[in-house]
């Protein structure tokens, strides 16, 4: 049963937040910041209202989680390290004396209480109102790029994982004493996965029957990270069972397994949009939803920055339709072509012809597809077959027994006549300039704030985990700027 939202408790103790939280603290900046009871407003209806026992605030259980990922740390430690952390006592809405949760009430908060709720679009379109009301957005550019975040179970087999985070552990035994090494178990060398887990096991049990040892912050992380996953890969017993990451590509030569976060951005640094797909998803499909929810939550657009994969036939339209410039440059391919030089033949302007470089002119041209489709139009040159059969450089140039030797050349639709005359111009290089800033931002989700893989299974619970660190790094943003 859900109450009306919870107050901080009096207690004679609460003077002590003004002694020992300083005003420049991160988390007394965001509780000064935002009003939270947007959160309980959009949860509410998740609780029984009349039944049952009085549930934990929906706000105070959100701020687990922020807290979880705005120190990257796991449920237990989060929780741990709010029994004796006063700024997270503090952020959390709690009297100093007052007791924490238990570790696993933040597991059934986010499979019942934020399953099916919007919180990507939510919390996303929260912080821009603060940054608009505040006047830090005053640009009408968004950046736009998408960044990779591997699956939970990617790349690993269940026992290289297990092998992985019990070596984590024990660098860091060994970090707090060299001599502990003839003390832990013997590492178990088979690819056996029962022997593995059995080994995990023992060296749990070693560490813990040390308490001075196991309470250590560093070594009860990795302790608690490896007991977690001895857990689920006896749950699942393998642990690559994400069903809903694919694979995707980085280059030609280079991929990964999960999912795509695309992203749109202000020159400001504050994101506006952000839409979460499998991984082998195209970057640009998204822009017109980064587009629509940036305008949504009250952004007004007249520039989209991103790279190539931004600059495709529908995204020009869209965008000429709304009078945008979108400052991406165009396919090599459909700027240069995708000829080698070798076998490129010239053009006669005179006879509107194009010439093979034996010398023989084309007999006839034609216009092959249809005006004002996604397809560009292509002019097609037939040559003298006759010819080409006793030609010296037939080789690699017209295939034995072919009744039709033709060179096809793509016409470029006015759209893309348009943004080839645009990419010159010094608005275009001096908007492209503003690229970089979202790499920067990619950088800081995945090595800041956990975003480099995933945390759960499903995209469900990718764009949960989306969700909260793009509202953290907003939040941290709109503080920085506020100086």
């Amino acid at each position: 049963m859900l109450v009306q939202q919870q107050e901080m408790q009096l207690s004679a103790y609460s003077d002590l937040y003004n002694l020992i939280v300083p005003k420049e603290n991160l988390l007394r900046k965001i509780n000064e910041l935002i009003d939270f009871s947007f959160i309980y407003d959009e949860l509410a209806n998740k609780y029984c209202s009349n039944n049952g026992r009085n549930a934990e605030s929906p706000i105070r259980m959100f701020k687990y989680l922020l807290l979880k990922t705005i120190y990257t740390i796991s449920d237990v430690d989060v929780v741990e390290r709010s029994r004796f952390d006063m700024s997270f006592k503090y952020f959390l809405g709690m009297s100093p004396e007052q007791d924490v949760i238990n570790a696993s009430s933040l597991t059934k908060f986010r499979k019942l209480r934020l399953k099916d709720a919007d919180l990507l679009n939510l919390l996303i379109g929260k912080t821009v109102s603060i940054a608009i009301e505040k006047g830090i957005v005053r640009s009408k550019s968004i950046i736009v790029d998408a960044t990779h975040t591997l699956s939970r179970s990617n790349p690993f087999s269940a026992i290289e994982v297990l092998k992985e985070r019990s070596k984590l552990l024990r660098k860091a035994i060994y970090t707090v004493d060299e001599n502990l090494k003839g003390q832990l178990p013997v590492k178990n060398v088979d690819d056996n996965l029962q022997s593995e887990i059995a080994y995990c096991k023992e060296l749990e049990n070693v560490i813990e029957s040390d308490p001075t040892l196991s309470l250590i912050p560093t070594v009860k992380e990795k302790l608690n990270l490896l007991k977690e996953t001895v857990e689920d890969t006896q749950d699942n017993f393998i642990l690559s069972k994400d069903m809903e990451a694919k694979t995707g590509h980085k280059s030609a030569d280079s991929s990964f397994f999960g999912y795509k976060t695309h992203i749109a951005m202000t020159e400001e640094r504050i994101i506006t949009a952000a839409t979460i797909t499998s991984g082998e998803k195209g970057d640009g499909p998204e822009l017109p939803k980064l587009l629509r929810v940036s305008q949504q939550n009250g952004m007004e657009v007249d520039t989209i920055v991103g790279d190539t994969a931004y600059s495709g036939k529908e995204n020009l339209k869209l965008a000429s339709a709304q009078n945008i410039k979108i400052i991406a440059r165009l396919n090599p391919s459909i700027t240069q072509g995708i000829r080698k030089d070798e076998d490129k033949f010239d053009y006669n302007k005179d006879a509107d012809r194009f010439v093979c470089p034996a010398g023989h002119m084309a007999i006839r041209k034609a216009r092959q597809g249809k005006k004002n489709s996604e397809e560009n139009q292509v002019d097609t040159y037939y040559f003298d077959v006759q010819k080409c059969r006793t030609c010296p450089l037939r080789d690699g140039c017209y295939k034995p027994g072919a009744k039709t030797k033709t060179y096809s050349v793509s016409i470029k639709s006015d759209l893309h006549q348009e943004q080839i005359s645009f990419q010159e111009t010094d608005y275009y290089k001096e908007k492209s300039k503003h690229r970089y800033k979202i790499e920067a931002k990619n950088s800081e989700l995945k090595n800041v704030h956990g975003y480099r893989r995933a945390s759960s299974y499903g995209i469900e619970n990718m764009q949960m985990q989306g969700a909260i660190a793009i509202f953290t790094v907003n939040l941290k943003r709109i503080l920085k700027l506020e100086r």
